[in-house]
């Protein structure tokens, strides 16, 4: 899956909407400490009122927001696995009866519980749902309406949240006239802020793909990965923050600490460059011979072998591949922080090439190439000439 294969199942979570349609929702509820079922119920999700309907749509809003690598990870299965999760969600996914599905489900809930409380009550979600995805027309004259024809995608979606306790509260009755204090006891569901969850199956340009999982972290850059591994027999894999910290520690290898800002311009310009090129297809990966050719093109001497080893170093595997879009920060923002005890400045990657470290008058400086007048609290910077 990619961003947009995402953000269009994002588009259709809300009540009321044909090409999305939830049949059953199923939640269980997990005690604090104990790695014990303490309560589920399963029901129609049309048999829910609307505000409740609206509660759980955008809850799984929030589980499918966030960047791909970051935030959110595709996953492919691994191939053997006692019990495997895989199984269950395909056993569930198919089934007929209500109750199979249930069962499938508290399997994977069991999964997800056994040998690991939680600190807080825990309420795990399920659902079963079909996502529509209207065919393209041939041609404006067609006379079918375009949902005349869809690729249908029956999938699960799972969402963990955690609760809190009530609010204590002052109240006023208006009848009586008195204050009162308002004493709740059943604990709260945070739907705000969903701890992580997971789509089955992957949905690819209309075409779901039961080897691989949509997993949601709840914080990007900070996978479970027991999660993934015990709960979604799923296979090991670095998110973007751990993929750009293996290039930059690559890139020290081979030519060092230090580096030019413009070189490291034509360094993210040609890896952007790539990324551009190969926008409708698969997301393009560096391994060790890429890294050399960007580094070559970008002017800089570099020995092949001396790239080949720092992979094999830092990775321990030589042949590891890097996806290009974790190693570049965002291209065309002010992704890039340039820290002093003076000030911090923040400049996309396509204008690194404007910035130079530069001796003036015995003292370091940050000079940047400008087009225009430079303001400061509304009055325009009085140009020096250099060096004066």
């Amino acid at each position: 899956m990619d961003k947009k294969d995402i953000a269009g199942i994002r588009r259709q979570l809300k009540v009321d909407n044909d090409l999305l349609k939830i049949s059953d929702i199923f939640n269980v509820y997990i005690m604090k400490d104990t790695t014990d079922i303490y309560h589920y119920q399963s029901q129609p999700f049309e048999m829910l009122d609307q505000d409740q309907q609206e509660l759980f749509m955008n809850n799984f809003k929030k589980v499918l927001s966030g960047q791909l690598d970051e935030k959110l990870f595709e996953l492919k299965f691994k191939r053997d696995a006692e019990n495997h999760s895989q199984l269950l969600l395909h056993k569930g996914l198919l089934s007929s009866e209500v109750e199979d599905w249930n069962e499938q489900m508290l399997a994977m809930t069991e999964k997800m519980i056994k040998d690991h409380p939680y600190e807080k009550d825990m309420v795990i979600t399920f659902i079963r749902a079909e996502y529509l995805i209207p065919t393209k027309r041939r041609n404006e004259e067609a006379e079918e309406s375009e949902r005349d024809a869809v690729y249908s995608n029956p999938f699960i979606f799972c969402s963990l949240n955690k609760t809190e306790e009530p609010k204590k509260e002052i109240q006023f009755d208006y009848i009586e006239k008195e204050f009162k204090y308002k004493i709740e006891v059943s604990p709260v569901i945070d739907l705000k802020n969903p701890m992580g969850g997971f789509l089955f199956p992957s949905i690819t340009d209309g075409a779901s793909d039961v080897n691989r999982v949509l997993y949601s972290a709840g914080k990007a850059n900070e996978p479970d990965y027991r999660f993934i591994e015990e709960v979604l027999n799923s296979e090991e894999f670095m998110t973007a923050k751990e993929d750009k910290a293996v290039f930059e520690e690559v890139m020290k290898e081979v030519v060092g600490n230090q580096l030019n800002p413009s070189t490291l311009a034509n360094v993210y310009g040609e890896i952007n460059r790539v990324i551009e090129e190969n926008e409708e297809d698969e997301a393009p990966k560096l391994d060790y011979r890429d890294v050399e050719r960007v580094l070559t093109q970008s002017g800089e001497q570099v020995d092949s072998e001396k790239v080949k080893t720092a992979f094999h170093r830092i990775t321990d595997n030589e042949g590891y591949e890097l996806k290009a879009s974790s190693v570049v920060p965002k291209y065309k923002s002010k992704s890039i922080k340039i820290n002093t005890k003076i000030a911090n400045i923040s400049i996309s990657p396509q204008d690194l090439e404007f910035v130079r470290q530069v001796n003036y008058k015995g003292k370091r400086c940050i000079m940047i190439e400008v087009e225009e007048d430079a303001e400061i609290e509304g009055f325009k910077m009085l140009p020096e000439a250099f060096g004066e």
